[in-house]
């Protein structure tokens, strides 16, 4: 995994849920979310608009309700899971979801229509792969009581950046 640190997209995030992103320290300043958004906005921008749009009204509105993303996208008990409008729309924004107060989005991609399962999408599998070990680096911390949930759950706090030599 490379080096990177979880970012609080203050924007996004209200009085109902917290909206994360990643930022990877080893290249990029913007958020794999903002990449995710230029990958997409030219070939899909109507559904690259809903899934922002989504996600404010998440933060701002409803909170992560369990039936706005499809779950069990990565093992069983990390959390992955994808954000989406309608299971016929073509993206699939990948994320960690906390109850209804906080997400944890990376990336994720387009949906060929002709495959049936993310590992036959080299795309789609390296960053739902990057989630799953953002994961458990994360549940691993939450464990050792290095990351905590803030009193009204809806902020991490502790050490939000993962190094690639980390263990």
């Amino acid at each position: 995994m490379q080096s990177c640190k979880l970012v609080k997209l203050v924007s996004l995030s209200g009085r109902c849920c917290s909206i994360y992103s990643v930022t990877k320290l080893d290249s990029e300043q913007d958020t794999l979310l903002d990449r995710f958004i230029d990958e997409n906005v030219n070939s899909f921008k109507s559904e690259t608009k809903e899934l922002v749009s989504r996600l404010h009204t998440i933060g701002h509105k409803t909170g992560a309700r369990l039936q706005f993303f499809k779950e069990h996208e990565g093992k069983p008990g990390d959390g992955v899971c994808a954000l989406y409008d309608f299971e016929v729309r073509n993206l699939r924004l990948y994320c960690i979801r906390y109850g209804t107060q906080l997400v944890i989005v990376v990336g994720g991609g387009c949906k060929p229509k002709n495959i049936r399962a993310l590992q036959e999408d080299e795309k789609l599998k390296k960053e739902n792969y990057f989630l799953r070990e953002l994961s458990a680096k994360l549940t691993e911390r939450i464990k050792n009581k290095e990351i905590w949930f803030s009193d009204d759950d809806l902020d991490l706090i502790g050490n939000l950046t993962f190094n690639k030599d980390e263990d």
